[in-house]
């Protein structure tokens, strides 16, 4: 999905797929190898710093949300939130041992940039009860949703990625501790909806608040936070992605309610709109086949 067109790029050059595959692989791990060289310890750094700090910024939550409450026991939830974490802190480590499996994943990747795209014209040689025409009409829609997906996501990632770029340099130079972690991590994670917002802004209010800051920056970092949901929604997201999911904003809101409801998980989220951006293309295909104009 991410790769191919870069692949494509460079077998349109060399016309060899192999060498192709060997240079789209080289010029994408040369790159990460040397900003992991340089730029691993400062980065195994800020992630280590942070997670000492993290208790203390807990702590001091704890300190402020007891004297603003005086009566609420926050003992039983904090027991639970740490054995939530705990789970989750287990679940990471199992993650990053899955990941020494990485070769696996270039050999699958090479596989799949490789092979020619499956299209809907493929899906329907299954189908020979079909009539022509249907078969036409529903590789066409097959066809339509592979696009939708494919497109929806590529771009959606090159939103996301901008977008931890503007919150990290913000958060930073605004004096957030570890704001450029905070922000990045806030715009990659995004690419789920709202997943950024609900996980990185209340690591960074605290932060901004308790730890050598003052009600100043914590103005200043929510700021940082209004300034790229408007460039976000009036900007980044309209020149990049476009109307091609031809929702608005009434119908992504529902899309999020809908499809996670259906999936009962984040992956409701991430496939809404796709999803839901299918549908209105198949309901417009059948108008126009099935129901006539009314006069």
């Amino acid at each position: 999905m991410f790769f191919r067109p870069y692949y494509e790029a460079w077998a349109k050059r060399v016309k060899n797929p192999t060498l192709a595959a060997v240079l789209m692989l080289l010029s994408v791990l040369l790159p990460m190898g040397m900003v992991a060289w340089y730029g691993g310890s400062k980065i195994t750094a800020e992630i280590a710093g942070f997670a000492d700090r993290l208790p203390a910024v807990v702590a001091k939550y704890q300190e402020w949300l007891a004297e603003a409450f005086p009566g609420l026991d926050l003992s039983d939830w904090w027991n639970a939130f740490s054995e939530q974490a705990l789970g989750v802190g287990k679940g990471v480590v199992s993650i990053v041992k899955g990941a020494l499996t990485w070769l696996l994943a270039l050999v699958f990747l090479v596989y799949f940039v490789t092979r020619p795209d499956m299209r809907g014209e493929d899906c329907v040689k299954e189908m020979p009860f079909l009539k022509d025409d249907t078969k036409s009409f529903v590789a066409a829609q097959i066809n339509a949703f592979f696009d939708i997906m494919i497109s929806f996501f590529q771009r959606q990632t090159k939103i996301c990625l901008l977008e931890g770029v503007i919150y990290g340099v913000g958060f930073m130079a605004v004096g957030l501790p570890y704001g450029f972690l905070i922000g990045f991590a806030l715009g990659v994670l995004n690419l789920c909806p709202f997943l950024g917002t609900i996980v990185c802004m209340p690591v960074a209010l605290p932060l901004a608040y308790f730890f050598g800051g003052s009600w100043v920056r914590l103005i200043l970092v929510l700021a940082v936070w209004a300034t790229g949901m408007l460039l976000d929604g009036y900007v980044i997201t309209p020149k990049i992605q476009g109307h091609k999911t031809g929702l608005g904003y009434a119908g992504v809101i529902f899309s999020f309610i809908f499809w996670g409801s259906v999936f009962h998980s984040m992956l409701g989220l991430l496939l809404a709109i796709p999803l839901s951006a299918f549908c209105v293309v198949l309901w417009r295909a059948l108008k126009s086949r099935y129901l006539r104009p009314v006069v």
